[in-house]
């Protein structure tokens, strides 16, 4: 029997101010999030690439449209500098687990390439392209704040262990999704002698979504 497709939602967040300012860099961004979301893809799991969100306004009409997606899980690219009162909204709204990815192009800037640059707009150009990190305690502090469960995926697209990291973080969206669509039938009653096989019917459905 063919199995229903699960749906997991990627979201970059970036800031509008930034395309004018640096030519190219907003195009490079969207590569490394497409490269992620083609990686991760599998036949019974869609990557919804809903782009990168870098204003408010942006922020709500995405939510919008992800919330028609049945996303099981929201995870939040941080591409660059971003404002984390631009992707909060969006995490309120889609009540999803959150999956942060703070996830550079490569293990290092090349230094050497970006000093032999000779423009400041064009180096600060390329420092953005690896300023992942910079948004991670921004984002982590807001979610505290508010009450919002997370996880953090750190490495850079070269490494194989962050992608075996994403690989895990889809098996567990998986299963978790496929226990709450699951249903469990219940034949006889139990013996009350036996007081180790007795199953909390309320806690399993609360817990899991499972229907009995």
């Amino acid at each position: 029997m063919k199995k229903e497709q699960i749906n997991i939602g990627l979201v970059g967040v970036g800031l509008n101010t930034y395309w004018a300012q640096f030519g190219g860099l907003y195009e490079r961004l969207c590569g490394y999030q497409r490269q992620i979301a083609d990686k991760v893809a599998r036949e019974d799991v869609r990557i919804v690439n809903a782009g990168i969100v870098d204003s408010p306004g942006k922020a709500a009409t995405t939510a919008s449209g992800l919330q028609g997606e049945n996303i099981s899980a929201l995870w939040i690219y941080i591409s660059t500098y971003a404002l984390s009162s631009t992707i909060l909204p969006i995490v309120q709204k889609l009540k999803a687990p959150v999956i942060v990815l703070n996830i550079q192009p490569s293990a290092r800037i090349d230094y050497q390439y970006v000093n032999g640059l000779g423009d400041r707009g064009k180096m600060t150009g390329e420092w953005l392209a690896y300023c992942q990190a910079c948004a991670v305690p921004e984002f982590a502090n807001v979610f505290n704040r508010s009450g919002i469960r997370y996880e953090i995926v750190t490495g850079h697209l070269e490494d194989p262990c962050t992608w075996r990291q994403l690989d895990e973080w889809v098996d567990a969206t998986v299963a978790a999704e496929r226990m709450r669509r699951n249903r469990m039938g219940i034949l006889g009653h139990y013996y009350c002698g036996m007081l180790d096989i007795y199953t909390d019917l309320t806690k399993q459905s609360a817990t899991f979504g499972t229907h009995i």
